[in-house]
């Protein structure tokens, strides 16, 4: 078996293409990743996730955003509606247990969905603490208001999706929640200082720099450089793992984004010098995906042990029984603020 490309892909459409099939087999990118796009029910979720498989031939990671709230791309009626983070916040700032209670079993039945079709990877929870006057894109995606909040809930998010065989990511280290623009349409510069950051934005991804994969915020932080974080050795080396301390597998938020400027291949190829493990790029386009393939690097060394802990936090599946966990759930998020 050959050794996997440092890149996630997407793909086009609800069903592999032939072509597809052939780039994951010749390419064969250590992930994938699916949205809406690629989202219509149970039987053809199966049946796309079996073909990405079978193409790799091995065990491969499957990611999706399936946060609850404004971030599912598994809806209804086929699937249930999970609330956003600040939701499950408000349960915890009302009772502690039924808060933590409620994010735990609410992540234990996202990732009883997701495995039922073969996804094994939730680019979730969202560790960003939102501040005042920033940009939207965050806001009530986050698991609430303050560092308490979000380290609570994200522990309790983390254990429920692996409980369920699903590895979750953490996003956006070293943490978004200051950006006065959107990362898809333009290039955050946070000025806070260094000090106010470590004392507030970067806390909950201390706190869980134990996380197997995090994704990086497309931003500046202007006090350490003047490129994105994802691009800067300095940054991904003084803030992400040096401050934070995060050894995880750390992966790129999309490099489709506008934050980031340049070819698809030089944006890869500058994220993995920099110290990215892994490449995302999620577009669904075969002609971006091959860029990609062509800046990445087949995964060795520090990279590829990594790679190996995030798989192996997909592969047990605790019993659970459903019924009476949706029951449970719903009793503790009756006492979330309406």
């Amino acid at each position: 078996m050959t050794t996997p490309l440092s890149c996630i892909i997407g793909l086009s459409g609800l069903r592999l293409k032939k072509t597809e099939s052939v780039f994951l087999r010749d390419a064969n990118p250590w992930g994938v990743i699916l949205f809406a796009r690629n989202v219509k029910d149970r039987n053809q979720l199966r049946a796309l996730t079996r073909d990405i498989r079978a193409a790799t031939g091995r065990n491969t990671l499957i990611f999706i955003d399936q946060e609850g709230g404004r971030v599912q791309r598994m809806r209804a009626p086929n699937w249930r509606s999970f609330p956003s983070g600040e939701a499950y916040a408000s349960v915890y700032r009302r009772d502690r247990e039924a808060g933590r209670r409620a994010c735990y079993l609410g992540h234990r039945l996202i990732a009883d969905d997701l495995r039922d079709v073969g996804i094994t990877s939730d680019c979730a929870p969202v560790l960003d603490l939102p501040q005042p006057g920033a940009d939207p894109i965050i806001s009530d995606r986050a698991l609430g208001t303050s560092v308490e909040d979000i380290v609570e809930m994200a522990h309790s998010a983390m254990a429920g999706l692996m409980s369920g065989g699903v590895a979750p990511v953490i996003k956006h280290i070293p943490g978004h929640g200051r950006a006065k623009v959107d990362s898809h349409k333009a290039l955050p510069k946070i000025d806070a200082s260094r000090s106010t950051l470590e004392a507030s934005d970067f806390l909950p991804f201390r706190k869980l720099n134990d996380a197997p994969m995090a994704m990086t915020a497309h931003a500046v932080y202007t006090h350490n450089t003047r490129s994105a974080v994802t691009i800067s050795r300095k940054s991904l080396t003084e803030l992400i793992r040096a401050a934070i301390g995060f050894n995880g597998l750390l992966m790129t938020d999309d490099l489709d984004m506008k934050a980031l400027t340049g070819d698809l291949t030089k944006k890869t190829e500058r994220a993995l010098r920099a110290g990215c493990d892994i490449a995302l790029q999620c577009s669904g386009s075969l002609a971006d995906s091959v860029k990609v393939a062509k800046g990445a690097k087949y995964l060795g060394g520090r990279a590829l042990e990594r790679a190996i802990i995030a798989e192996n936090c997909a592969e047990h599946v605790a019993n659970f029984d459903r019924h009476a966990a949706e029951a449970e759930f719903d009793e503790l998020m009756a006492i979330a603020p309406k």
